[in-house]
């Protein structure tokens, strides 16, 4: 094979042209660059706030949920309690309001009002919860509910983020817009009367 016929171009290699999306576009504006500078810092805040706030919240929440439930376990008892009136209602299901009798630690005979299942009678045993002072209260909070309060915070911790990020950029987008809205007619107030002259020639 001859040296004409060599695979091996001759002379000076062609100028690397640069990618088109490296190039300047003369017809971005600064408020264009602006805000996609904008929207790349918000995204990142997004990505990185987004899990702290809600582990941050969550974690919170849990711990301050576990030291009520801890403060409600040594404040409250268990104690078997006498039905003293006829709870009414036919439905199983539902709780009705009944004066109950039970006896405390010291030998008290207390009395209060808790709720029971409608058509328990007179007399029957039930399980009420008392405070020290005696009244009857509701029983105390467990550890699946500082759970669950724990990741109910942490969603909505995390769906504020969310809410407040799309919030500001429309926001950001929409001072932008109307920046450039007036930045137009204003140039359009100056183009408007040369370009009309055209055609009243």
């Amino acid at each position: 094979m001859s040296a004409q016929n060599s695979p091996q171009a001759s002379g000076p290699l062609p100028p690397r042209q640069e990618h088109a999306s490296q190039r300047a576009n003369p017809l971005r504006r600064t408020s264009d660059r602006f805000e996609a500078w904008f929207r790349r810092v918000l995204l990142l805040v997004l990505v990185l706030g987004l899990p702290v706030a809600a582990v941050s919240a969550g974690q919170a929440t849990y711990e301050s949920s576990m030291r009520t439930a801890h403060v409600q376990a040594a404040e409250r008892q268990k104690v078997t309690a006498r039905l003293m009136s006829h709870a009414k209602g036919d439905t199983e299901a539902v709780k009705q309001p009944a004066q109950v009798r039970w006896t405390d630690r010291n030998g008290t005979v207390r009395t209060g009002i808790a709720l029971v299942q409608s058509g328990t009678p007179k007399g029957a045993t039930v399980s009420v919860w008392v405070a020290r002072g005696g009244t009857v209260t509701g029983p105390p909070m467990t550890e699946l509910q500082a759970t669950t309060d724990g990741w109910f915070m942490g969603g909505a911790a995390a769906i504020g983020v969310i809410a407040g990020f799309y919030a500001t950029r429309a926001t950001v987008r929409l001072v932008l817009d109307r920046s450039r809205y007036a930045r137009w007619d204003t140039e359009w107030g100056l183009v408007e009367p040369l370009w009309s002259a055209r055609f009243r020639r």
